[in-house]
């Protein structure tokens, strides 16, 4: 006759309950700050905590899936603004009044060697 290991409901991949319960080193996700409030931290995909000191807390054991969601690579810009991203534009591009390197005649050059220092858009200088 085979022995069946003993399996802890506790310890299941997915389980959620007080960190008190919990062994120190165990892998979390989706912890909850305040009871009955939903998980806030630890979100994120390919995410995940581990347990080194216990507190109030109340996680979920395991980490949250999907390891590939930062190596996907965008094929066009309109998926960028679909994902809710504005486009961005240099300083260089706009009038004198919306940026300090906005301006003149053509492409204008603001770094050091072409005049003046590069600038945040707050007229401050940057890249010291």
């Amino acid at each position: 006759m085979r022995q069946m290991a003993h399996v802890d409901i506790n310890t299941q991949v997915g389980s959620s309950m007080p960190l008190a319960c919990m062994r120190t080193g165990t892998i979390i996700h989706k912890i909850e700050v305040y009871p009955a409030e939903g998980g806030k931290l630890v979100r994120a995909a390919a995410t995940s905590a581990k347990i080194l000191k216990k507190t109030h807390f109340k996680p979920t054991i395991g980490t949250v899936s999907n390891p590939s969601h930062g190596a996907t690579k965008l094929r066009k810009a309109g998926q960028s603004r679909w994902l809710g991203r504005r486009p961005v534009v240099g300083g260089v591009a706009m009038n004198p009044v919306d940026h300090p390197h906005g301006g003149g005649e053509g492409r204008s050059k603001s770094s050091r060697n072409h005049g003046r220092c590069s600038l945040t858009p707050w007229g401050k200088p940057c890249n010291s």
